[in-house]
């Protein structure tokens, strides 16, 4: 949580309120621990201190979206926070057709399946499928990268004119949000694999050893791309490269075709 938090903090450019910061780190701890929580627990696990702690919860009961068990003295969220995003799935995936293409990309490689989307600057992981074989790098779901850091982000930005990637880059390199610093030649050349090939293999921006291999996806009723990726070791890949390029272009296109 704690590495997660300075991260979030180094890729933002608005400054993030310290309660409502406190309130979603809440809800996600217990999506983490997926059982009643304590006091104690949250203090621990967020290192809170127990005064802030005792009144975010007992705010957060008031407001519906915790229960307390005053017999066991712990929390755990209530249906009111299922209910706030039940549409977001149906806005996402649709008629299923991505949900499919996605379970069907898990099933063929093992490897991890992700879905991101632009937010703002950052291509945003919202939904993912674990790898089932040995990885040691899993992006939790939320995590963001700035757009070019990221083979993502580099796919959508490969959608915009030229003038658009421009205003872009300068204000991700003015805010100082990749720790790389590319320049706007270097970002272009990348940019101009992404149209020429029409997908994209990111190797070892995030973690060394780490990949993964993304097209884009078109979103019409919200006017914006989303990038599917096959994401794993940058060896066991490029194995496949050619297979899982082919499996992810013939998915792009029957999500898109509906």
């Amino acid at each position: 949580m704690r590495g997660r938090r300075a991260q979030i903090a180094r890729d933002m450019t608005t400054p993030i309120i310290k309660t409502a910061r406190r309130a979603f780190e809440v809800l996600e701890l217990f999506q983490a621990r997926r059982t009643p929580l304590r006091l104690q627990d949250v203090c621990a696990a967020l290192e809170y201190p127990a005064s802030s702690a005792s009144a975010l919860l007992k705010s957060m009961v008031a407001l519906g979206y915790l229960r307390y068990d005053k017999a066991a003295r712990t929390y755990m969220p209530t249906m009111k926070i299922a209910d706030l995003g039940g549409w977001v799935q149906s806005a996402i995936f649709g008629d299923g057709s991505v949900m499919r293409a996605m379970h069907a990309l898990s099933e063929r490689f093992g490897e991890t399946v992700t879905l991101a989307v632009q937010s703002d600057l950052h291509a945003q992981y919202v939904y993912l499928i674990q790898s089932r074989l040995p990885i040691w790098y899993l992006p939790p779901i939320g995590t963001i990268r700035t757009l070019t850091a990221s083979g993502s982000g580099l796919l959508m930005l490969a959608a915009k004119s030229d003038a658009q990637i421009r205003k872009v880059w300068k204000r991700i390199d003015f805010h100082r949000l990749d720790p790389a610093r590319p320049t706007l030649a270097e970002v272009m050349a990348q940019v101009v694999v992404c149209r020429r090939q029409g997908w994209f293999f990111s190797k070892h921006r995030i973690e060394p050893g780490a990949g993964g291999i993304s097209v884009l996806l078109e979103d019409p009723k919200f006017g914006r791309g989303y990038a599917l990726g096959v994401h794993g070791p940058v060896d066991r890949l490029e194995a496949r490269e050619a297979e899982i390029v082919a499996a992810l272009q013939a998915a792009a296109r029957a999500v898109d075709g509906h």
